[in-house]
């Protein structure tokens, strides 16, 4: 299915998400500032690796703040490896143990199928990736910044823009923001920007108002869809599981999810609800 033809929920063409490692108690203030501007993204957990006693400000946070904390946002909650391992660098028994442990506990804590990831130190190869899928993650993020928007093709090395620390933040912003206003060839494909990082960086690094500005900048527009890593790849997957005619004409949409796509018949825009069949033609 060419995603060309598709458009987020209501008819954007645009999404942004961001994605933010280890649970340490700058998520807080980090949460805070994405929910002012309306932004939302993925947190990724080591959940080996809480703090025996709950912290104040810094480092890495309890069973009882992350529970607290996560379950009271409209976050996506993700693995990130039990003891923060380089999987590339580990057996491969162990690394079965790292992903599996952390999918196992976190879907306890949070009473929810955790399906997504992202490497602990970027650390992956073929052999990782095929343990992932045989855990039954759908995504994993790397750290390899590409500085575009494009979609994934394979979601279990799934490449971000770029991370917060990236001079051409704020250029690569205004970038995505602009670039599709009157300009066909950008309009005709749907485009994401997914940021990463850690929050704990923006108190070593003194740096608080980097992520500030970005958000302010990115944040509360009508053309952007706000959602989660877990949210643009389920949304992505049921379009890909729309059936058509031979000739285009009629499609029908076999999922639980309303999606919204151009015809590649006539260019009109049709909303194909869960479970209907519909004539674009």
């Amino acid at each position: 299915m060419i995603k060309k033809y598709m458009r987020y929920p209501g008819f954007l063409d645009k999404a942004l998400t961001l994605s933010y490692d280890d649970g340490v108690a700058q998520d807080i203030r980090l949460i805070e500032i994405m929910s002012k501007y309306g932004i939302r993204g993925t947190f990724n957990i080591n959940s080996g690796c809480f703090a025996k006693e709950p912290v104040l400000d810094k480092g890495r946070m309890s069973h009882e703040q992350v529970l607290k904390l996560y379950s009271s946002t409209d976050n996506e909650v993700a693995i990130h490896g039990y003891k923060h391992l380089s999987l590339a660098d580990v057996d491969s028994a162990v690394a079965v143990r790292d992903v599996a442990e952390d999918r196992k506990n976190l879907e306890n804590m949070f009473g929810k199928i955790i399906k997504g990831m992202a490497y602990a130190n970027g650390s992956y190869n073929d052999k990782v990736v095929d343990i992932l899928r045989e855990c039954g993650v759908k995504y994993s993020r790397t750290t390899k910044s590409t500085e575009a928007f494009t979609l994934p093709d394979e979601w279990l090395t799934l490449h971000p823009t770029c991370h917060h620390n990236n001079p051409r933040l704020m250029e690569l912003a205004k970038k995505f923001i602009e670039f599709s206003v009157g300009d066909k060839t950008w309009r005709n494909y749907p485009r994401m920007f997914y940021l990463w990082g850690h929050s704990y960086e923006f108190d070593n690094d003194e740096n608080w108002n980097v992520i500030e500005e970005f958000c302010k900048y990115m944040g509360g527009r009508d053309d952007v869809w706000y959602a989660t890593n877990g949210e643009i790849y389920d949304y992505i997957k049921a379009y890909e599981s729309l059936e058509y005619s031979i000739d285009g004409s009629t499609v029908y949409n076999p999922t639980a999810t309303d999606l919204y796509v151009i015809s590649y018949v006539n260019g009109k825009e049709y909303v194909v609800h869960a479970g209907e069949k519909l004539n674009i033609g």
